[in-house]
């Protein structure tokens, strides 16, 4: 360094030395312009791997977020379907408890009624015995 000499860098030809066979300055250039041109090359497609990355990357937050709208509407179907269940539960009760009201009530009235209301020649042993064969057990 005391003569003023530049430090060594080994990426910089330095002029010093013997030439070796392929140091000659025609095909060092030609040898120097394809190592760049494949270093541009893989530089491109890193930069395309890149941008593939950065696209997948915004694919997959898309389909997070379809993802996370998807479960919210399956559990609001499931709260939908549950009430919905729920109502027509109670509207099939609510049926058979009229029902079987209306046969109480029915029953009620035929058994409390005076012989003189029912139709003509029809008395309530007769018509106990009428229900019992036509629709009791056989």
């Amino acid at each position: 360094m005391a003569n003023n000499e530049q430090p060594y860098d080994p990426y910089i030809p330095s002029g010093r030395g013997t030439p070796g066979p392929n140091t000659n300055h025609e095909g060092g250039n030609d040898r120097t312009a394809a190592l760049k041109a494949q270093i541009d090359d893989t530089v491109n497609v890193m930069r395309q791997n890149i941008q593939r990355t950065e696209q997948r990357g915004d694919n997959i937050g898309h389909m997070n977020e379809q993802t996370l709208k998807m479960a919210e509407q399956s559990r609001e179907f499931k709260r939908g379907s549950n009430r919905l269940r729920k109502q027509f539960w109670w509207k099939n009760t609510r049926m058979w408890i009229y029902i079987i009201l209306g046969i109480v009530i029915l029953i009620i009235i035929i058994a409390l009624c005076p012989s003189s209301i029912l139709p003509v020649g029809l008395n309530l042993g007769e018509l106990t015995r009428f229900i019992a064969v036509h629709f009791g057990k056989k």
